[in-house]
């Protein structure tokens, strides 16, 4: 076969969930099927070699680039309007064409896969921002009608897009998303963690939230249920680090922070680099993800192979990640949250505990497992 990716999650500056997603599921394709030839697809102005240089990284198992020399956000503005056809800007070589990120475009040649993460901007469309929101209602619904197969993350979102978008039941694939186990592990190489925590201004123990600063991690409750914490315990807590990179509205989360006076028990950091995720997470004493609304949730994932407790709450696709290996709270009561974060800072067996079966856990969602799932759906559309 011959499969085309379209790379634009791994081209943007900062790669988010839906772009390591694409990198799991890809990189591991094309390890295990090398009969198969291989390429990134992405658009790329004549001379920008910022992007160039943001795809190279991914060029390994023989999968090769493909860019089209035109302005990526022009065809994306003019294709939500007009039929542009696709394949004038990448030909007609593909036997099938997999799109990660909601949207195909219309004219592709050959097979066309999409995967469709979740349906937050219809469940919870306050947490989404306006752009991506317009992006969706004005081209979802075409975008699931032009794919040959849609793909979608956990057994949760299938049963939500079927909610929104119920003829499209027969084209509903399910493919689980996975975990590096390379990139996390456990490990003790306290000059790293050293490091890490220095170059992040942390100090001291801490409890770990990584992902993106936004509303539906609800980022507000777990800093109220924090305080709270705090309070109960006469201050001497671990503190709350918040690292990721800011996504939208996140200006109430910060002040917050600022209304409860906790500027220096909670730690906003930067953008965290691939190579410091590991780092960071192993120094933790858990990591802690009360999100109201997830398709997957990779990062609590990521903290089990870390051997890393998790406090996570038990909405949406949460449970069906973290099974029985993570410590439940209710999303929406700050008084469960804060009793979490109290039983995982004062019981070490506890921790013990969690941490052993959350890396047992960590081991069902290789990304391995997850591309062979989806070389069976390639496979049914050819």
């Amino acid at each position: 076969m011959r499969i085309a990716f379209d790379a634009l999650p791994l081209i943007s500056e900062k790669i988010t969930g839906i772009g390591w997603c694409e990198v799991g599921q890809t990189q591991a394709l094309a390890a295990l099927h090398p009969e198969n030839s291989y390429t990134y697809s992405y658009f790329c102005k004549n001379g920008d070699t910022v992007k160039q240089e943001r795809i190279k990284p991914f060029l390994t198992n023989g999968i090769k680039p493909q860019s089209a020399d035109f302005s990526g956000y022009l065809y994306r503005a003019m294709s939500t309007f007009l039929p542009v056809p696709y394949s004038h800007f990448f030909g007609k070589n593909a036997d099938i064409t997999h799109f990660f990120n909601y949207i195909v475009p219309p004219c592709v040649h050959g097979r066309t896969v999409v995967t469709v993460h979740d349906m937050v901007y219809k469940a919870f469309p306050e947490t989404v921002r306006g752009r991506t929101k317009f992006m969706l209602n004005t081209g979802l619904k075409k975008s699931m009608k032009r794919a040959d197969l849609i793909v979608t993350d956990s057994e949760f979102s299938k049963r939500e897009i079927l909610k929104y978008f119920p003829k499209h039941e027969k084209k509903l694939r399910v493919v689980p998303c996975g975990v590096d186990l390379e990139r996390f592990k456990p490990t003790d190489d306290a000059e790293h963690m050293a490091r890490v925590r220095k170059s992040l201004e942390i100090d001291g123990d801490y409890f770990l939230y990584l992902g993106t600063i936004e509303p539906r991690k609800n980022l507000e409750r777990l800093i109220r249920a924090y305080s709270l914490f705090s309070k109960k315990n006469g201050g001497d807590v671990p503190r709350l680090v918040l690292a990721g990179g800011k996504g939208w509205l996140y200006d109430s989360i910060f002040a917050r922070v600022a209304e409860l006076k906790l500027e220096k028990q909670v730690i906003f950091t930067k953008y965290v680099p691939s190579e410091d995720m590991n780092a960071l997470m192993c120094g933790a004493v858990a990591f802690v993800f009360p999100s109201i609304y997830e398709g997957f949730g990779m990062p609590p994932l990521e903290a089990m192979a870390c051997g890393v407790p998790v406090l996570s709450s038990g909405e949406a696709s949460l449970p069906e990640v973290t099974g029985s290996c993570a410590l439940k709270c209710n999303a929406c009561s700050e008084e469960s949250i804060a009793d979490g974060l109290h039983m995982l800072a004062s019981d070490a067996e506890l921790r013990k505990q969690l941490s052993a079966q959350g890396l047992e856990r960590a081991k069902q969602f290789t990304w391995e497992h997850s591309a062979e799932i989806l070389y069976n759906v390639y496979k049914e559309l050819m």
